[in-house]
């Protein structure tokens, strides 16, 4: 499946944003209560951003986000980038994002558009974003 955008619907029957380029399948090779340092320095490292994105600002950061994913999904060390919008209020969105480890996210951070996304914060565009960094447990392939 390629990456697509379908549009915010006003009526609020949809709002996914960005599908995944990747059947999910399930992994057990991340279990808990794994001892091993080897299992643990190679857990995905992942992201959970939640932003409110201000109103007037909405159709920009669509734009900055998009290519954000499709950039970020380009990267070898990405495993996962997903974008999704709440039904409840269309300013709110989660972005879900699992890389293969911290170099990986380091990386990340260097890129052009990852720079989008920074850079739109940085002026203004959002009203909070909060990130919560995580391990991957039990991860889908």
């Amino acid at each position: 499946i390629e990456p697509s955008i379908e549009p915010y619907h006003p009526s609020g029957n949809f709002n996914i944003l960005v599908h995944c380029s990747r059947p999910p399948t399930f992994s057990s090779n991340n279990k808990i209560g794994m001892s091993s340092s080897s299992a643990i320095a190679s857990k995905p490292f992942t992201v959970v951003v939640q932003a409110e994105i201000k109103a007037d600002r909405l159709e920009e950061f669509l734009d900055i986000i998009e290519k954000d994913a499709i950039g970020s999904r380009a990267e070898e060390g990405c495993i996962r980038f997903d974008v999704v919008q709440s039904q409840e209020d269309p300013n709110k969105f989660i972005f879900y994002e699992v890389y293969k480890d911290l170099d990986a996210v380091v990386f990340h951070k260097e890129q052009p558009h990852f720079a989008l996304w920074t850079n739109f914060k940085g002026s203004g565009g959002v009203v909070s974003s909060v990130s919560h960094k995580m391990d991957g447990i039990f991860m889908s392939d």
